[in-house]
C-alpha cells in the first residue's frame, strides 16, 4: 500500500476512535446528575481541583453573573478581546447543539482531541473525590461540576490568556467560583430559580454576588434598587471595586441599522462612537455596554479608552446563536432561547424595536418547571397565532397543558396545538404566509432547548 492511502487510513482509524471515545464521555457524563438538579456546594469541585493543582489559579478569569444576558455579554467580552491578539477561553452554559460548546478556545469549541485530554486528566480525580463523597453519604460530582473542571483544565493546558466564565446558576455556590474573578461582571437580576436561589430578587441578589471577590472590580449592568445596594454591600465587604451601569458607564445613542444597531457608548475609560452591532434588540445594547466596561476593567483597570478601532472591529464580529438569531427567510424564521418572563420580556421589547413583520406566528414550547402563563402573557401582544408544542426535552410541558394556558391569554382562535415541532414548525410557517405574504415571520421561542432543537431542524448548527 503507498504511503499516502496508508496516512489516510491511519487518519479514519484514529478520526472514529475519538468519536467512539468522545460519546462514551459523553454518555458518562450525561449519567451524572443534571444542571437543574444541582447540589449548591463546592466542597467537590474545589477537591477536585486542589488534587490538579488548581488549573483555574494559572489565568486570570473575568466571571459572568446574572439573570439574562450572560451567555451573549460573555460572546462580546471574547469577541473584543480576541481582536485585541488574546488567546482566550469561554465557559457558557447551557449549550445548543453539543457539550463542547460550552468550553471555547479563542472563539472556538473546543476540539473532540482537546476535551479528551483535558477529560481523561480530570477523570481519575473526579472518581477518587465521588468515592469519598460515597464514604460519607454524599452525592457523586454533577454533571455540570464535571463541565467546570473540564474547562479549567482545558484552559490551563491550552494555555489561555484570559478566561470568560459564566455561572451555571446562582454564583456563591456555582461550581464556576472556584475560581475567582479579576473582573467580576453581573447582568441584571430578575426572579428565576427560585426554588434554589431564594423568593425575592435581593435574596437571589446576595447570593449572585459572592461572584465579586476581595481586590476584585466588579461591573454591574442596570438593577433595582434594592439589587444594587445588595451589591454594593458585597463589594464594601470584601474590598472591591464596583461600577454600574448609568452611573459610571452607559449607552448613550442607540439607533437601528441593517442586520442590527449602531451604538455610542460612555466606558469606564472613555467614549466609544460609530459601533456596529450586528445583533438586535436594546437589551443586547446594554450586554454590549456592560462587555466593554469589563474589557476596559480587565485590561486598564476602568482606568484607559480601549483602541476605539478595535473595539469596532471586536464588536462587528460577534455572534450570539440562539439569540434573537435568523435562521431563514421566506418566511423568515427567528429564534430565541427566552425562558423567564425577563427574557420574555426583552424579547417583546426587540420585536417590537427591530422588526416590522405583517403578521407573526410564535413556536412555543416551555419546560415544567417555567412560569408558562407569564411568559405568554408578554408575548401575546406581539404574536398573531401561536403554535404551542414540545420540544424532546423530558422536562417539556405537555402541549395540551400549555395549549389551555394559551387559550386563555390568546383566545381559542389565535392557537394551535401540535404535539411535535418539526409539524408545529411547518404550521407556523403556513400560517405566517396567510394574509401576510413575504412579510410574515415565526418565531421559536420558550426555552433554550426550543431554541436548539428549531435550529438544527433548519440546518444551522454552526455556533
Amino acid at each position: 500500500m503507498s504511503p499516502a492511502p496508508d496516512a489516510a487510513r491511519r487518519e479514519a482509524e484514529h478520526n472514529l476512535d475519538v468519536m467512539k471515545r468522545m460519546r462514551l464521555a459523553e454518555k458518562a457524563i450525561l449519567a451524572r446528575a443534571p444542571e437543574h438538579d444541582l447540589e449548591p456546594d463546592l466542597d467537590r469541585i474545589a477537591a477536585v481541583m486542589e488534587l490538579l493543582g488548581d488549573p483555574q489559579r494559572s489565568y486570570p478569569v473575568i466571571h459572568l453573573t446574572g439573570t439574562n444576558g450572560k451567555t451573549s455579554t460573555t460572546r462580546i467580552i471574547e469577541s473584543v478581546l480576541l481582536e485585541m491578539g488574546l488567546k482566550t477561553g469561554r465557559f457558557t452554559s447551557p449549550h445548543l447543539h453539543t457539550i463542547r460548546e460550552r468550553i471555547a478556545l479563542s472563539g472556538q469549541p473546543i476540539s473532540p482531541e482537546k476535551f479528551l485530554a483535558a477529560y481523561e486528566d480530570v477523570l481519575p480525580f473526579i472518581e477518587m473525590v465521588d468515592a469519598r463523597s460515597a464514604t460519607e453519604g454524599g452525592p457523586r460530582m454533577t454533571f455540570f461540576e464535571v463541565l467546570v473542571a473540564v474547562a479549567y483544565a482545558a484552559f490551563a493546558d491550552a494555555p489561555v490568556d484570559v478566561a470568560i466564565v459564566e455561572v451555571g446558576m446562582g454564583g456563591g455556590w456555582d461550581a464556576t467560583n472556584v475560581a475567582d474573578g479579576t473582573v467580576s461582571v453581573v447582568t441584571p437580576i430578575a426572579m428565576d430559580h427560585q426554588h434554589f436561589l431564594g423568593n425575592d430578587v435581593t435574596e437571589i441578589a446576595a447570593e449572585k454576588a459572592g461572584i465579586i471577590k476581595s481586590g476584585s472590580l466588579a461591573v454591574v449592568g442596570v438593577q433595582e434598587p434594592e439589587v444594587a445596594q445588595v451589591l454594593a454591600h458585597r463589594a464594601s465587604e470584601v474590598g472591591a471595586r464596583i461600577s454600574f451601569e448609568g452611573n459610571d458607564f452607559g449607552l448613550l445613542t442607540r439607533d437601528l441599522a441593517v442586520g442590527g444597531q449602531q451604538l455610542s457608548i460612555r466606558g469606564l475609560g472613555g467614549d466609544y462612537d460609530d459601533l456596529f452591532l450586528p445583533l438586535h434588540g436594546a437589551h443586547q445594547a446594554h450586554n454590549t455596554v456592560v462587555a466593554l466596561a469589563a474589557v476596559e476593567a480587565f485590561l486598564g483597570g476602568g482606568e484607559q479608552r480601549l483602541d476605539p478601532e478595535v473595539v469596532r472591529a471586536g464588536l462587528a464580529a460577534v455572534a450570539s446563536p440562539g439569540r434573537l438569531e435568523i435562521v431563514r427567510r421566506s418566511p423568515t424564521v427567528i429564534v430565541d432561547a427566552a425562558h423567564n418572563t425577563a427574557g420574555a420580556l426583552a424579547l417583546r421589547n426587540a420585536l417590537e424595536d427591530s422588526f416590522n413583520f405583517a403578521r407573526i406566528v410564535g413556536v412555543v414550547a416551555i419546560l415544567k418547571d417555567k412560569p408558562a402563563t407569564e411568559m405568554l402573557e408578554i408575548l401575546e401582544p406581539v404574536l398573531d397565532h401561536v403554535v404551542v408544542t414540545r420540544t424532546t426535552s423530558p422536562r417539556a410541558m405537555r402541549p395540551e397543558d400549555l395549549g389551555e394556558l394559551a387559550a386563555d391569554i390568546f383566545g381559542e382562535d389565535r392557537v394551535t396545538v401540535i404535539h411535535e415541532l418539526p409539524d408545529a414548525l411547518d404550521v407556523a410557517a403556513g400560517l405566517a404566509d396567510e394574509g401576510g405574504g413575504v412579510s410574515g415571520g415565526v418565531l421559536a421561542t420558550g426555552s433554550v432547548t426550543t431554541a436548539a432543537e428549531v435550529r438544527m431542524l433548519l440546518g444551522a448548527t454552526e455556533v
